[in-house]
This record gives C-alpha cells, sequence and structure tokens, in this order.
C-alpha cells in the first residue's frame, strides 16, 4: 500500500483520482479487450450483479464480457456523472454509462446502444483500489438487439 499523505483532504483527493482512474480503466478495459487489465480492475472474489445475472468473481467477470465483446467489431463505452465517496479504505462509486456496440452486417441494423449505470463498492488494497462489488442497472436502450444477441449453440457435428 502507498504512504499516506499527512493531510487528510490532499489524502482524499488522490484517493478520489485512483477511483476515478479504476473506473475509467474498466471502460478502456472493455473497449480494447484487454482482459488481463479488465481482471486487475476487480478482487479476485469480486461479484458483479447485472440484469437478468450475476457473476461471483473477477475470471468470471472476464469470461463474460470477453464471450459478450469479442464477437463484435466494437465498442465503445463512455462515462459520465462520477460520483465517488470514500470513506478510509472504502469508496463508494456511481458511474452513468453509454455502451456502444458495432457488428456490421446484422440484420436490422449495426449497432445497439445500453445506457445505465454501475453502482461500485470499491475497496483499497496493496496493488491500488480494486472493485469488489458492482451492481449494474440499465436506463434505457436504443438501436437494434441483434447485434449483442447471443448465436444459438451449434451442434456437434461428426
Amino acid at each position: 500500500m502507498s504512504q499516506r499523505h499527512p493531510d487528510p483532504v490532499v489524502q482524499s483527493i488522490l484517493d478520489r483520482n485512483e477511483v476515478y482512474d479504476l473506473v475509467v480503466r474498466y471502460a478502456r478495459a472493455l473497449d480494447e479487450r484487454n482482459w488481463t487489465l479488465l481482471e486487475s480492475c476487480f478482487l479476485p472474489e469480486a461479484t458483479y450483479a447485472y440484469p437478468n445475472g450475476s457473476s461471483g468473481s473477477a475470471a468470471e467477470i472476464v469470461d463474460r464480457c470477453s464471450n459478450a465483446l469479442t464477437r463484435l467489431d466494437a465498442s465503445q463505452h463512455l462515462l459520465g456523472n462520477i460520483e465517488i465517496t470514500v470513506n478510509g479504505d472504502t469508496a463508494n462509486t456511481i458511474v452513468y454509462f453509454q455502451a456502444q456496440h458495432v457488428k456490421m452486417g446484422t440484420p436490422g441494423g449495426n449497432t445497439f446502444i445500453i445506457a445505465g449505470s454501475y453502482r461500485d463498492r470499491v475497496v483499497r488494497t496493496p496493488d491500488g483500489w480494486r472493485i469488489a462489488h458492482r451492481d449494474q442497472d440499465y436506463a434505457w436502450m436504443d438501436g437494434n438487439p441483434g447485434v449483442v444477441a447471443r448465436p444459438e449453440s451449434m451442434s456437434v457435428q461428426s
């Protein structure tokens, strides 16, 4: 763990900046398909609740994200209205997002946007701040949901 600053106001600013960098790093990891960077945003035992499901570890979170995004041609996760409340070695965040997903040649249109929020419980570790739990909620969607639809399972042919 890094040295604490003797001035609590300065320490609070440093902590908020580090937590801000964490939530931005998460979005960048998704769009760059950098699964190692994505995993580094979470505690190994992190939990993630999203509409219609959940993941119970950093490895499950990475697996879910990589399965969803590697099929796309591109994605862009934009963040805004980032609220961070630090309390010692823990923090809570509320982050609005818009995630644009692109898959060229999809019948019905090539894009699908999901907008919503992430609500995180974040903890300080010796390696920096990490997400311990995330709740993801959707506010609205627009475009062609076929862009993000999972392909039907293919039967094994002998």
